[in-house]
């Protein structure tokens, strides 16, 4: 019988949470010992799975990037390839490669309060146990996007991809290419496509709410070129943080005027032969769905170039040559690219159990927007929707320090949320606060929040971080326990 090999933290995930919850938990709690594992066989996460042309962030990297890590690259809005080589400089720099078993997909976890550890097996039989079991997966599936059996697709002769798993050798110099979507995605293929390509169309159904700006952030290139490295880092990630939350705070609090003034900015950088309505006049208000990020306003050189083109119609069917519309148009393609979105996951799809009960993800309460009533020494990572993933996904792996720290100061083994104070929280919500349809096919089996703290996951990092840094861990929700104890009796 194989021993099961032992940890005081597993993590699950190498991406760019993962990666930056090993540095935390290195810097705060140095006699701590963690391993990651990671499903795939290499460092990166999103970042070296996602793979289509121009693929990039869509935060700045002053925030996307780790705050004990300055971002030296000049784009400010960076590539994907840039992206993962910082990941994996940070994961050698920290010395956290050595920690990360590859190849190994968690299947299963199962917490004993009478042992007060969680027993993980992976998909090829590895046995792990834990004390405190962190998930920093994400919430989108690798395996596949969102995929719409579209009729006639089997008609279609030429070539169909899905932006998550993009072909090596798919090349489209000189070919007619149609993208379908509006998002965040279909923003980016279009320009980078548009260069190649003989024409690019983006096709959509309705539009989105898209804002450009500059791919360098000027006034961090001179704090950059006046101060030290660190200083400079905090100062520009400091502006960005404020002024992305004013932003925000305004777009919701004054709706009309946000959507006339995003209109109008579109307006300014479009072609004569492109008119805003109906292509850039969502149905619904800013930041009902997230705000699509153009560096440089390349999609609109790629629209005024003539390269490329947008369309909002409904897709009455594909057929041999192209995509048939609902207004009768053909649009001739060569190929065609369904950037459809992705399919969300809760807990990186690991099946849990709590002393043999079977945890429904769809059913839970999120406490704080990371931990979960009732299951003791889990964490569940998981950004901003309004604002740069890792700003929450730091917080979050702060936090889990904070609660490790605390637990070992009063002997405790544990922790808990309590789940019955989640009743007084109000009607369950999304945890995932946005209207995408994505997002809303996946709902009913993600975790909810409720309407006041802490079981609401706000979007605003500056009240969270002094919630997560110098509020009480026992406020009267958090449960304290030992071994041997149900987590239902945790004190």
């Amino acid at each position: 019988m194989t021993t099961a090999e032992h940890v005081d933290v597993l993590i699950v995930g190498a991406g760019l949470s993962g990666v930056g919850a090993a540095c935390r938990i290195q810097e705060r709690l140095p006699g701590k010992t963690y391993a990651i594992l990671e499903a795939r066989d290499t460092i990166g996460g999103t970042w070296d799975l996602f793979r289509y042309p121009g693929i990039r962030s869509d935060s700045d990297m002053f925030t996307l990037g780790y705050p004990f890590r300055p971002w030296k690259n000049p784009k400010a809005i960076a590539d994907g390839p840039s992206i993962l080589s910082y990941i994996r400089e940070t994961a050698a720099a920290h010395g956290v490669v050595d920690r990360i078993r590859f190849g190994h997909r968690v299947m299963r976890a199962s917490w004993s309060s009478a042992d007060a550890r969680w027993t993980v097996s992976t998909e090829h039989g590895a046995t792990f146990t834990c004390r405190f079991l962190y998930l920093c997966s994400g919430y989108y599936s690798y395996e596949s996007g969102h995929v719409v059996d579209f009729p006639g697709r089997a008609e279609f002769r030429g070539e169909i991809v899905h932006p998550q798993h993009w072909p090596a050798s798919l090349d489209c110099t000189g070919k007619r290419v149609v993208v379908i979507g509006s998002g965040a995605t279909a923003v980016t293929l279009v320009p980078a496509l548009a260069s190649d390509a003989s024409h690019v169309t983006m096709l959509q159904r309705s539009p989105s709410y898209i804002v450009a700006r500059p791919g360098h952030d000027a006034l961090a290139d001179r704090l950059r070129a006046l101060l030290p490295e660190k200083l400079a880092h905090r100062l520009v990630r400091g502006k960005n943080v404020v002024m992305g939350t004013l932003f925000f705070q305004l777009m919701r609090r004054l709706p009309d005027r946000a959507a006339l003034a995003l209109r109008k900015r579109v307006a300014a950088q479009l072609p004569e032969s492109i008119p805003v309505d109906p292509h850039f006049v969502p149905s619904y208000d800013p930041w009902d769905q997230r705000l699509c990020l153009v560096p440089d306003a390349d999609l609109f050189r790629a629209l005024r170039s003539g390269k490329a083109d947008i369309v909002t119609d409904r897709i009455e069917r594909f057929t041999a040559d192209g995509v048939l519309l609902a207004s009768g148009r053909l649009l001739e393609a060569d190929v065609i690219v369904t950037a459809t979105g992705l399919k969300l996951v809760a807990f990186g799809g690991i099946a849990l159990e709590v002393d043999g009960r079977a945890i429904e993800p769809g059913e839970q309460r999120a406490y704080k927007g990371m931990m979960f009533g009732g299951i003791p020494n889990l964490a569940w990572c998981v950004g901003y929707t309004n604002n740069s993933w890792t700003l929450r996904a730091d917080l979050t792996s702060q936090y889990v320090c904070r609660l490790l720290a605390h637990l070992d100061s009063r002997g405790f083994a544990y922790c808990v949320p309590d789940p019955s104070s989640a009743s007084s929280a109000g009607e369950p919500r999304p945890i995932v606060d946005l209207q995408s349809g994505y997002i809303k096919r996946a709902a009913p089996g993600l975790p909810k929040q409720g309407g006041r703290r802490p079981w609401m996951m706000r979007q605003n990092y500056l009240l969270d971080l002094a919630d997560m840094r110098f509020n009480r861990l026992d406020d009267g929700v958090m449960r304290f326990g030992r071994a041997g104890a149900r987590a239902g009796a945790a004190r």
